[in-house]
């Protein structure tokens, strides 16, 4: 522990972790402190890299040419929901000393190197580049910028990323990049059952080499601990669920007339059925039942910080495509710290009855989100940041 301006500071993630134990944020657990001595680890080997890297003019000179004499295990943490993955995952974020790092949803990063691409084939079309191949521009653009990557909830559900991983990944291990993931699932159960899966395999075996695969194997949902109901998930649908919801949709606009309105997205428009400064109201099939993807969440968050979602009906492996897109919608409102107030058949854990599929292992992290996003400390949270009082929902 380090002082400084007269502040103790922490340097290791299990100090800090003791640190929280020891002022109540959190209950020390045993299944969490091999994940925190691996990540301290890693602390160690980064920076004794980065010192190698410092120490000598030719070692920056060669370190993107000769990798190999500097490769760091990053490491992959998988379990289910709710255990405290994301949270050593960001206490290791905050301490590795390292500046050009980055700390981002895989899905976001995934739409950032689709963007890449499609900007780098312009470019060579346009005669500024002379890459035929898109992704070693992409890769080195990367990781030039960030050579320590975390990623939240890694989860391939789009053939789109699945056929580009094993090329883009091997191209940022070669140059030296660090990745820390964390994940409902194994890297041996990524991708199952999707299509072309065997050109996906590739992509599990590299993971498994470059990476230390470590399981978060706890007992305790630490979200369902810290539930404090509010009404902004209302269920069952009916009569009743829909005035609720006009109820909280009057409170939260202050009574505003609502407009129709539009959100640009990479040259399209995505509706709006109704908003008022920074609330948007869409039905269920307005999201999820149109072919939206990750950016068009995106860019609906950077308008609107309160969604309001009505009519969710509980999905089965016949809805596997509003399924998708539904877990897309709630990860990327959880990760972008939305408030979401939604009516809907059924209670989280029971919106999603397949049983097929990686829908039903992805609907589990769904359901966690959805309650955890139910709870007072996450709406004093999202208060906090929009500096409006949570309790306008309350009561």
């Amino acid at each position: 522990m380090h002082v400084r301006d007269g502040l103790q500071t922490h340097v290791t993630v299990r100090q800090r972790y003791d640190h929280l134990v020891e002022s109540g944020s959190i209950r020390s657990d045993q299944a969490q402190l091999p994940i925190v001595a691996a990540l301290d680890r890693l602390i160690d080997e980064i920076s004794e890299k980065r010192l190698a890297r410092k120490s000598s003019a030719l070692g920056w000179l060669f370190a993107r040419r000769k990798p190999q004499h500097e490769h760091v295990k990053g490491l992959y943490v998988h379990g289910g929901v709710g255990r405290g993955k994301t949270m050593l995952m960001d206490m290791f974020f905050e301490l590795v000393p390292v500046k050009h790092k980055r700390r981002v949803h895989f899905n976001d990063f995934m739409a950032d190197v689709h963007d890449r691409i499609q900007r780098q084939r312009a470019a060579r079309k346009n005669g500024t580049s002379r890459d035929d191949d898109p992704i070693p521009p992409v890769a080195a653009a990367l990781a030039e910028e960030a050579w320590v990557l975390c990623f939240d909830e890694f989860s391939v559900t789009d053939i789109a990323d699945a056929m580009i991983l094993s090329r883009l990944f091997s191209a940022l291990f070669a140059q030296g990049v660090v990745l820390v993931a964390t994940s409902n699932v194994a890297p041996r159960d990524l991708y199952r059952d999707g299509l072309n899966r065997q050109l996906f395999l590739p992509f599990i075996g590299m993971l498994e080499q470059n990476t230390n695969v470590l399981n978060l194997d706890a007992d305790t949902d630490y979200r369902l601990e810290k539930l404090d109901r509010v009404p902004v998930y209302i269920s069952p649908l009916g009569e009743a669920a829909d005035k609720a919801m006009d109820k909280a949709w009057a409170r939260m606009t202050h009574g505003a007339a609502a407009e129709a309105a539009t959100v640009a997205v990479k040259g399209r428009k995505v509706a709006v059925p109704a908003a008022v400064p920074g609330c948007a109201r869409f039905g269920f099939a307005d999201l999820c039942e149109k072919p939206l993807a990750a950016r068009d969440y995106l860019a609906i968050t950077a308008h609107y910080k309160t969604i309001f979602v009505d009519h969710v009906p509980v999905l089965a492996e016949a809805n596997r495509n509003e399924a998708k897109r539904f877990i897309l919608l709630v990860d990327t409102l959880y990760d972008q710290q939305i408030r979401l107030v939604i009516s809907a058949a059924a209670t989280p854990d029971k919106l999603y009855v397949g049983k097929r599929g990686h829908e039903a292992f992805e609907f589990d992290r769904t359901s966690s989100r959805l309650i955890e996003m139910q709870g007072a400390e996450w709406l004093d949270g999202w208060a906090e940041r929009h500096a409006e009082p949570a309790a306008s929902l309350a009561g």
